[in-house]
């Protein structure tokens, strides 16, 4: 059976969470990647930041609604603005990148991964070895391993 060391890209692209989003995003166009974990000065997983990340951070800001009822106002929907306003303002990819990362380890199986990517709408997964990164699988990655074209 195959397992996510037999898929994984070895070679993973990481910034770290000072990178400028102007930074990152030029490094997405010149490495032709869609995303990157961020790691942190010892190496560790800090998050991960994708292309979305920088499609929403200038995305338009949604004003909540406010309700009146009898003599209150009632902010509809403002638990995701103060997360919108970070967004948009942020200048670096620590103020953007997802902290709560899914992650799979180097023996987990590609039917796991499948699972995992498919369930989490996910299209980058890290490889994880004691809290580093080892590897980052793509859907490409998964496509390849299931229809048997291994990397060496």
């Amino acid at each position: 059976m195959l397992k996510a060391k037999d898929i994984m890209e070895r070679q993973v692209v990481t910034v770290s969470p000072d990178t400028t989003v102007e930074e990152l995003g030029r490094m997405f166009i010149e490495k032709e990647i869609s995303g990157a974990p961020v790691v942190d000065a010892e190496g560790r997983l800090f998050g991960i930041i994708t292309e979305n990340d920088l499609i929403s951070k200038n995305t338009r800001l949604h004003i909540p609604t406010i309700l009146r009822l009898f003599d209150a106002y009632i902010p509809l929907g403002t638990s995701k603005l103060e997360t919108e306003i970070r967004k948009m303002a942020a200048s670096t990819v620590g103020e953007i990148c997802t902290k709560d990362v899914v992650t799979v380890g180097e023996d987990d199986p590609v039917d796991k991964i499948a699972t995992v990517m498919n369930e989490k709408r996910i299209h980058l997964l890290p490889v994880v070895k004691e809290g580093r990164i080892v590897g980052i699988i793509g859907k490409k990655d998964l496509l390849r391993g299931i229809a048997g074209e291994i990397p060496e």
